[in-house]
């Protein structure tokens, strides 16, 4: 999405339409991008910036943080606003900017029970500390000693 500020009436212009799912640059993350970034928003001019008005939109799959299972979660912003600082450049590119919209809306902990299709979050019982059964066939980590915090002190007491 490019908006040659040349051409872009007083009044504002509508731009609709889909930018490619490369702009999120997840290659190196546990989170995916399954559908271009799609816009319907309004561009006005307003001196030095540009202000972007309208809805955007990407879905992207996630993993679950209870139950590790991938699932899809769509982000939708019907209400927002980006303000863009114009510089020299007669044509701006606003698909950066509005990258980062999309990307602070992504859950920090994502649950499958929030997704576009909610599925049952549920940990497999096993893994679970509380009414465990001692048959489950986990092993329990070894517990270790209290620390005992005078014994530094008691080391150099020793010593003389």
């Amino acid at each position: 999405m490019n908006i040659d500020l040349a051409n872009l009436p007083d009044e504002g212009q509508h731009f609709e339409g889909e930018i490619s799912p490369e702009v999120f640059e997840l290659q190196d993350s546990d989170i995916l991008s399954v559908s271009p970034l799609r816009y319907s928003l309004f561009a006005q001019r307003f001196d030095s910036e540009l202000l972007l008005t309208g809805s955007i939109e990407a879905t992207f799959e996630l993993t679950c943080m209870r139950s590790l299972h991938p699932f899809h979660q769509t982000i939708s912003m019907p209400s927002v606003a980006v303000s863009i600082e114009l510089g020299e450049d007669g044509i701006v590119d606003p698909g950066p900017q509005i990258r980062e919209e999309i990307l602070l809306e992504l859950p920090t902990n994502p649950r499958c029970e929030e997704g576009d299709t909610p599925m049952k979050c549920e940990i497999n019982p096993k893994y679970l500390a509380v009414d465990k059964p001692a048959e489950d066939g986990v092993d329990n980590a070894s517990a270790q000693e209290k620390p005992n915090p005078w014994g530094a002190l008691d080391a150099l007491d020793s010593q003389d």
